[in-house]
């Protein structure tokens, strides 16, 4: 097989993969045409169209289809092999790419890299921010960081951080104007800051615990965001209530620039995991960080 074949079969797999000429070459370092004219020339060669596009999307062809399952797994082993002779190296090395969310990735994952990037500088790792829950085989990710709960069964996890409580917040201005809640059930007749679920597109229900009675209340106000950050920060100016993990805004609780309410009805739950599929036999490097994350009461 010519080399250049074999680069377009790599072009073409990410192609199929990301099911998107802009993703794709963004992968790969190439620009979308130039990756869009390697295509067309590998197709040219097989006289087989395998690639249907259009202006918003691309799919793959019956050809296409099974040029992909032929070659996934073969170019997956080879993958496999070479990421293995990073044992044989002196120093750990490669590239490891998680999926996480914005508060893990701040208040968990990039703590803990600070101290770990720096003992192993041949090792690079990739963080992909997303509220959503990600397919981490689909999309090529060595591991995912999620909420305990959040974790598939048929996946590794591993605990990475302590457990997690929610905070109700607002601003000394918003409660000089509304008397406080006194009770869940209160928050309807309250401004909220609603978050926005990538996953299903809905809005969060804020969930509440006392005394082993669960209550999830779906709140209304004027703003909604897909960002914990902007929640806080709508906060701080007056916007309204917001339901923010309690580390992310301890310091402005702590500096009254936020008021906590409903405190006895926020008990804390399990915290962050790292997860990886079960038959994932882990690379030197991988292991080292999977280590360095690993959560210790």
């Amino acid at each position: 097989m010519a080399r250049e074949t074999l680069g377009d079969l790599l072009a073409f797999l990410a192609v199929a993969r990301d099911r998107s000429f802009t993703r794709a070459a963004a992968r790969l370092g190439v620009s979308p045409s130039a990756l869009s004219h390697t295509m067309r020339g590998l197709e040219e060669r097989l006289g087989l169209r395998l690639l249907t596009r259009t202006t918003r999307s691309v799919a793959l062809t019956e050809a296409g289809d099974r040029l992909f399952r032929g070659i996934e797994p073969r170019l997956d082993a080879i993958a496999g092999e070479l990421e293995a002779l990073s044992a044989l190296r002196d120093k750990p090395a490669g590239t490891i790419r998680i999926t996480t969310g914005e508060h893990a990735a701040a208040f968990v994952l990039w703590p803990k890299l600070q101290r770990f990037l720096p003992l192993y500088p041949d090792i690079r790792v990739e963080l992909s921010i997303d509220q959503g829950l990600t397919d981490i085989v689909a999309r090529r990710f060595d591991a995912g960081v999620r909420l305990g709960e959040q974790v598939d069964k048929d996946m590794v996890a591993v605990r990475i951080g302590p457990d997690v409580c929610f905070a109700l917040v607002g601003a000394p201005a918003y409660f000089a104007r509304r008397s406080p809640p006194q009770t869940p059930q209160d928050l309807t007749g309250h401004d909220c800051i609603n978050l926005r679920l990538p996953t299903s597109g809905g809005l969060y229900a804020w969930e509440f615990e006392k005394d082993g009675r669960e209550v999830r209340v779906r709140v209304e106000g004027q703003l909604t965001f897909d960002s914990l950050a902007f929640c806080q920060r709508a906060a701080l100016d007056g916007f309204g209530l917001a339901f923010l993990p309690e580390d992310q805004v301890r310091a402005e609780i702590a500096a009254g620039r936020l008021l906590r309410v409903l405190a006895d009805w926020c008990p804390p739950f399990p915290g962050y995991h790292l997860y990886y599929p079960s038959r994932r036999h882990p690379a030197p490097a991988f292991s080292l960080l999977l280590e360095a994350l690993r959560h210790r009461d």
